[in-house]
């Protein structure tokens, strides 16, 4: 394994944190000045950020020469990050389109001290950026040095994360499509989706954004500062199991899906697995 020029790498993480600064002060100007202080855009800035840390360090890349990895590495990488990201961002937005803004961020800013559209940037849109760029590591750094992985042998590495990438993409994909099918029947009312995927987990979404992160994880195992990937896709987890994502949605879903216990008791909340009996 060869590690590429520290300095070039450096200079990316700079460039790639201003691109997601200038991006998350872009959406909360929107927020407040053409959406009437409705913050939830938020949510698709999640995704379009990732298209545009990987969009940005492509082209950085592409003028450093011997400090780059290969072309076709760098165009993997690059477009397996831009089709979850912009996949994502589509989805949420078109999920939102029509709907009154999300309870989180109406109850979060009626406890704001001072100016809530202020109070917003700091703990929404810039705090959610931060965490973006640390994710996005395993992405910029995936496309600098070469040579043999940790493994061996770049081929492993690069089959094992593309396999990792399919499986959480058809997972999330596949997930979203079907529980938007569910919730679209007005029969459907206040019942629990339980059906296609979510038999078999109660976050079929959440487990493929994790799968797809350890992919692209892999795919920066060819030099040694692929490491701090590892770091990145673990945050990734913990945020999608117990932070912001199936902890907080489960906090409440209870309330509003009488069934909702019983389905906690004979399906698996994160790893797909066959349903309990009762």
């Amino acid at each position: 394994m060869s590690a590429p020029p520290l300095g070039p790498v450096l200079a990316n993480l700079g460039v790639s944190a201003g691109l997601v600064a200038l991006l998350m002060l872009g959406g909360a100007a929107v927020a407040v000045w053409l959406r009437g202080g409705r913050h939830d855009g938020v949510d698709v800035l999640w995704g379009a950020g990732f298209a545009l840390v990987a969009l940005g360090t492509f082209a950085f890349s592409s003028t450093l020469g011997d400090a780059a990895a290969e072309t076709w590495r760098r165009l993997l990488v690059t477009t397996l990050t831009v089709v979850w990201g912009g996949r994502l961002a589509w989805h949420i937005a078109a999920r939102n389109r029509g709907k009154e803004e999300d309870a989180r961020y109406r109850t979060l800013l009626a406890k704001a001290p001072g100016n809530p559209h202020l109070y917003a940037l700091r703990t929404v849109y810039l705090a959610q950026g931060a965490l973006l760029w640390l994710v996005s590591l395993p992405v910029q750094v995936a496309q600098y040095g070469g040579g043999d992985t940790l493994l061996g042998g770049s081929e492993v590495t690069t089959w094992l994360g593309v396999a990792f990438w399919l499986l959480g993409f058809t997972f999330e994909t596949v997930g979203d499509a079907q529980l938007a099918r569910f919730t679209a029947d007005p029969a459907n009312r206040g019942q629990v989706m339980d059906r296609g995927l979510w038999r078999y987990t109660r976050h079929p979404n959440y487990f493929g954004d994790a799968c797809v992160w350890w992919g692209l994880t892999l795919l920066a195992l060819h030099q040694p500062l692929g490491l701090v990937g590892l770091l990145s896709a673990a945050v990734m987890t913990f945020l999608l199991t117990r932070g912001s994502g199936a902890r907080l949605l489960e906090s409440t879903i209870g309330e509003r899906r009488p069934g909702y216990a019983e389905y906690v008791r004979r399906t698996s909340g994160f790893v797909p697995l066959p349903p309990r009996r009762a």
